[in-house]
This record gives C-alpha cells, structure tokens and sequence, in this order.
C-alpha cells in the first residue's frame, strides 16, 4: 500500500512508513500490513534483521490518527477503536516478541503510536533529530502502546514524569532513559542499511551481531541528558502512588522545575492522570501479554469519556489549546471511576 512499504535489502528486511505529510502517523491499513510482514519474516531463515524507518525528515512516526478515532466515537461509532487497538497492540506485542533483530531509526518525532512500533524492538537508534513524547494525558487518553510496561522500567520515576506531564525529551535523554540504545548522525543512515544488509551472519546471535555492528558506527550524543540534573526531585516528587501525593511533593519544592512541573500537570487531564499513574503502578508488576490486555481494557473506556473528544478538540480539531477537562481538579476524580477502567471485558478481552 502507498502509505508503507516493504523491500529486502539482502538478508535486511527494510520497513518504511511513508505518510511523511501526516508525520508518518501509522492507519489501520499500515498495522495490518506490518503485521502480516513482520510474521513472514519471522519465519524466513533468508532474513536476518528488521529495520523500520519513517519517510521525510520531520518524523519517524508521531503515533496513529486519534482525531478521526475521536469524530467516529463522538458520532458514535466505536468499532474504530476496538478494532484498531487490538490491532494495533498485537502488533506491539508481535515486536515485543520477534525472534529477530528488529531496529527502529528513530529520525524525527516519535511519540505515542510511533513509541510502540520502536521501543518494543531490540535496538533503537537516535538521531540528533530524535524527539520522545507520550502526549496522552494532554488529549485526556493514557499512555499506551505498552507504556505500562516500558516506562516504569526507565530510571527512576523518569517514566511516570514523561507519562504524566507529557513531556518530551531529545536525544540525549532517549539514551538516558533507555528508550533509545544508540545514537548516530542522521547522515548516517545509509551506511547502517548498507552495512546491514551485507552483513555476514555466521549462524550466532544476530542480535548480538546487530549491537556490535551499532556499537561500531555510534557516536557519544552532542550535550547532555536534561533530566539528570532533576533525577532526585522526579524520583522524590514522582514516587509517590497517588496523583495527590505527586502534586504535594512538588509544591514543596520551591524550585523553578517544580513550578513548570506542576504548570504542566495541572494542564493535563485529571481522569487521565489518575489512570495513568495506576496503569504504571500496575504495569511495573506484570509481564509483557498482561499489561497489553491492562492496556486494551483502558484504551476501551478512556476513548467513551467525553475527555478524550475534549482533549482532541482541542489540540487538533478547533486547535485552541483549552480543552476542559471534567472534573477540573484530580481530587474529584474518585477511585470508582479509575477503577472502572482496568475491568475485565469478558469477550471482548484481548487475547495474545
């Protein structure tokens, strides 16, 4: 199909997203398309390795198209989203789980959608251009796409600060959080596809083969990682298991941080902030399978709460950037209605 495609670069399957226009943002049709892909090539003892890339040079990919999921479920029809998260989140798992080397050049934005097809793989490569982002509690969602699982296991509390603020961080702080394992220029493309896909296997670990060869052509990042300089404040401020909790700790920190933490926190929504942090709390227990099924089961109620129609209004519909969140104000969120997100969905669960 037009918007993705998929060649063979000698014993290197090469995927790239091609919606350069619309950052790359991945479509039922481009899901199903990698998946039937990635399942032959789990198969093929021709193929060694999997790179996936994103065309243009603005983006990897900047997640999946959430403003038309929003008009579908405001005009009612939900089937959207059923079948594009089960879709979207097998393959997230068919990644997780690939036999194979499986790189993703992260050249651009990556953010939501776009996380989930890279940060599942065996290796990620920054670029100078590299911008990480989970936005979700900015257009009243959650961070999903395995963000249970992914990001209570960066440094710290640096994965619930990125999940709960909507941060976005560079290079630098891609390699810091783990979410990227190398760093190079982005001229430097063509020589990894060349280098892949001539490369001579010998019948070892190809993921090893593939680190050594990225380990090779990397370089150290140009300036340092932003967020360690605040690590003991996220880990003191973020450690808390209610939203609550996290909002105390930083008004007791007079600090110029603390201050545009909670700006940006107070910004977001309050729903969202609220399952988002137990979908962490949660997620830091659970195998891989598990915090997907967690995932599917939100992703089902969050885009029925008329927050979710807000968020993308604003940030992509009218464009005003004042959504308004009901409740305004996380205490009024209570505990039942966070809890009704995380219940089980009987058949229509989703199965791995």
């Amino acid at each position: 199909m037009a918007d993705i495609s998929f060649e063979r670069r000698g014993s290197l399957g090469l995927i790239t997203l091609d919606r350069p226009k619309a950052l790359n943002a991945l479509t039922p049709g481009m899901v199903g398309e990698m998946q039937d892909n990635l399942d032959a090539w789990a198969t093929d003892d021709t193929v060694h390795a999997v790179l996936i890339t994103g065309a243009g040079s603005r983006a990897f990919c900047a997640g999946g198209d959430v403003k038309d999921m929003a008009l579908q479920v405001k005009s009612g029809n939900t089937a959207l989203a059923r079948d594009f998260f089960r879709a979207e989140y097998t393959l997230n798992y068919t990644i997780h789980k690939f036999p194979k080397p499986y790189i993703a050049w992260l050249d651009g934005i990556a953010m939501g959608g776009g996380v989930g097809v890279s940060a599942h793989g065996s290796h990620r490569v920054a670029t100078e251009n590299t911008l990480f982002a989970m936005p979700e509690t900015s257009i009243g969602f959650f961070p999903d796409i395995g963000g249970g699982y992914f990001l209570p296991r960066f440094p710290g509390q640096t994965g619930t600060y990125l999940a709960l603020t909507s941060s976005h961080i560079g290079p630098a702080d891609s390699i810091y959080t783990g979410f990227a394992t190398h760093y190079m220029p982005s001229s430097g493309f063509d020589t990894l596809v060349e280098t892949l896909s001539t490369q001579e296997w010998g019948g070892g670990d190809d993921k090893e083969t593939v680190t050594q060869v990225l380990d090779s052509l990397s370089v150290p990042t140009e300036g340092d990682a932003v967020l360690a300089p605040h690590r003991a404040q996220i880990d003191g401020c973020f450690g808390h298991d209610t939203v609550e909790g996290i909002f105390e700790s930083l008004k007791r920190d007079d600090s110029a941080f603390a201050a545009e933490t909670l700006a940006a926190l107070y910004a977001v929504c309050p729903v969202s902030l609220k399952v988002a942090l137990r979908q962490l709390r949660e997620g830091e227990k659970l195998d891989f399978a598990r915090v997907m099924q967690m995932e599917y089961r939100i992703s089902q109620r969050r885009v029925l709460d008329p927050n979710f129609y807000e968020g993308v209004r604003a940030a992509l519909i009218d464009k005003d950037k004042k959504p308004q969140w009901v409740p305004r104000d996380v205490s009024d969120v209570d505990e039942e209605t966070v809890s009704a997100h995380f219940a089980d969905l009987g058949e229509q669960e989703l199965k791995l």
